[in-house]
């Protein structure tokens, strides 16, 4: 009888800690995010990356902290940039829980923007990812994003200027099996983005908005507030 009400309470024990680290998709969160781009002078190579700070509330549950920074190179005669950068990311578990993994990553982008209708800002972003995940098998990512400014006030993105922004990201990984039998699918998350803009200088703008984060787990709000600096 002993063993059996033993087996119960740790049953118990294990539910109630799985019940606590269910992620409130209700919740909002929120993302504070530093971009930045910068073009050596007389040269097609230059650096780009963003420092965020993420969490699963509007402040002291840390979700993510990403520092992500590349080399970047512009072809000649072209609007093309192409980058190849390293990141670091600790990924905090979701309530009380101080724990947090880590991730070395190293990624390939291409950036492809375009103007249309005079108005219209647009950017594709491919990315492939190389991850090295504490705990896990090597995994690889691929990403594609469409970004959309649209100012409001003028026609360029500058200072004084207030611009919509849009952006969707979907994520797909490259494998399946992430080791010790676990296993993931090819559909990684989605992100869609609604969000208002404005030029603070002619290289220095801020946003607000929020962002809808889709997992095979979970769908959640989360607030970013994002500076983009081109210096």
């Amino acid at each position: 009888m002993k063993k059996y009400l033993l087996i119960c309470l740790l049953w118990l024990t294990v539910g109630v800690a799985q019940a606590q680290s269910v992620i409130d998709d209700d919740q909002l969160g929120a993302w504070y995010m530093y971009f930045f781009t910068k073009k050596f002078k007389g040269s097609q190579f230059g650096i780009q990356g963003d420092y965020q700070f993420r969490n699963w509330n509007i402040g002291g549950d840390l979700e993510q902290l990403l520092l992500r920074t590349g080399v970047t190179y512009q072809p000649k005669n072209t609007n093309v940039t192409f980058t190849l950068g390293y990141a670091f990311i600790a990924t905090g578990e979701f309530g009380e829980s101080d724990r947090t993994s880590v991730e070395h990553r190293i990624y390939q982008e291409a950036l492809l923007p375009q103007k249309v209708g005079g108005r219209f800002y647009l950017t594709h972003r491919f990315r492939y990812e190389q991850r090295w995940l504490e705990n896990q098998d090597f995994r690889t990512r691929y990403r594609y994003t469409l970004f959309m400014n649209v100012p409001l006030n003028g026609q360029e993105l500058k200072k004084g200027v207030v611009y919509l922004a849009l952006y969707n990201e979907i994520f797909i990984n490259g494998q399946t099996d992430i080791g010790d039998g676990r296993t993931v699918q090819l559909f990684d998350r989605n992100r869609f983005y609604t969000g208002l803009g404005y030029g603070l200088r002619n290289n220095l703008r801020m946003q607000l908005g929020v962002m809808n984060q889709t997992t095979v787990a979970y769908t959640k709000p989360q607030l970013q507030v994002g500076v983009h600096h081109n210096f």
